[in-house]
């Protein structure tokens, strides 16, 4: 079966969405400025967009007048492929290549087969002597399906120019996401929403309008005039909680995802402080109580003031909590310590050098 003849659109610095989600809106101006010369733009995956090749190619008078004019008109750093099939066109453009009609398989031949995007098969095939696409596609097509199984065997019709896609190359739900992108009704198809679902799961309607409403706020005036609340791991309220655009993906760890010692226990503050405020703990005789290197108080707790506020009496308090880091050759020495006043407050306390500061409040 001849394949379908493919320009496609490699931009490598669109491949990742960082955390700000600015990759996908960029890349909905590279589909459209494609689409200027040609309708046929279809998004593979973020990063990646493919149209055929034939009728451009024909209208600018050959494949090479059709790369350099897409190279000139996406506005963002890509390269340009052309080859037989989606899996050697991508390919070709990774490599800025224009691959002859009829010589997919003679292109593919040099390349590894940890291409392929199957672990698994690529170590079982590199431990059994087979490193290239060329060498795999010169094994028998009805041992590979008996020996591998009919993922290998479609992954072996790729190597051998027979097929021009492997399962798993396009992103399903890239339309989604561009529509999202765009401002546009992104609930199509049973991909999940890009956003928060409600509080039973799911998406309603009004989840739908209030991502059309962030999407147009954040095309008008930017990524950052639409925020939303985030927890990572840290061992600070002030770290684990934090603002970022809406609409990008979820990075760092979760607070889960490290042991952290030296974070705070639950439960955690309603309130932390952008700014943490100056406070003095003194025991009965007044004198000032400070956290010792072992991270014992020197002192019952008897009274607390804030900025130099009123005296309240402490009435009840746990901790404290020491935490130690150390950054190259820079070592911090902090203590935490949560404490109860007569006036019904508490607030999260936080010692170094000295010096005791309310980071956080509870309700």
């Amino acid at each position: 079966m001849e394949l379908e003849r493919l320009v496609v659109i490699w931009c490598p610095g669109l491949r990742e969405e960082g955390a700000r989600g600015e990759e996908a809106r960029r890349f909905v101006h590279v589909v459209a400025r494609a689409g200027e010369l040609c309708p046929w733009v279809h998004p593979i995956r973020l990063g990646v967009c493919a149209l055929p090749a034939r009728g451009p190619s024909r209208f600018f008078g050959g494949e090479e007048m059709v790369v350099s004019r897409l190279v000139e008109v996406v506005e963002e750093e890509a390269q340009v492929g052309v080859a037989d099939g989606l899996f050697a066109a991508t390919l070709a453009a990774r490599s800025g290549l224009i691959v002859p009609a009829g010589e997919a398989a003679e292109f593919l031949g040099p390349w590894s087969v940890a291409t392929l995007a199957r672990p698994d098969l690529a170590v079982t095939l590199q431990r059994l002597g087979v490193t290239t696409l060329g060498q795999f596609a010169a094994l028998p097509s009805a041992d590979v399906s008996d020996r591998f199984g009919a993922d290998a065997a479609a992954c072996h019709k790729v190597a051998r120019a027979e097929s021009g896609e492997l399962a798993g190359l396009r992103d399903r739900s890239i339309e989604r996401r561009l529509r999202v992108a765009r401002g546009e009704d992104p609930d199509v198809g049973s991909e999940p929403p890009p956003y928060q679902p409600g509080f039973f799961g799911g998406a309603s309607a009004a989840d739908t309008r209030a991502a059309l409403s962030f999407a147009r706020v954040q095309e008008r005036l930017g990524v950052d005039a639409v925020l939303v609340g985030r927890v990572q791991g840290g061992r600070d309220p002030s770290e684990q909680a934090v603002l970022v655009p809406w609409g990008s993906p979820e990075s760092g760890a979760g607070p889960g995802g490290a042991p952290w010692p030296g974070r705070l226990p639950p439960p955690a503050p309603t309130d932390v402080l952008r700014a943490p405020r100056r406070a003095e703990v003194v025991d009965r005789t007044g004198r000032a109580v400070e956290v010792t290197g072992r991270g014992l108080l020197t002192a019952a707790l008897d009274r607390l003031s804030v900025d130099g506020g009123p005296w309240q009496r402490v009435v009840a308090w746990a901790g404290p909590w020491p935490v130690t880091e150390r950054w190259w050759s820079v070592r911090r020495r902090r203590a935490r310590l949560q404490v109860v006043t007569e006036d019904g407050v508490a607030r999260l306390l936080c010692t170094e050098r000295a010096q005791w500061w309310v980071e956080a409040l509870y309700d």
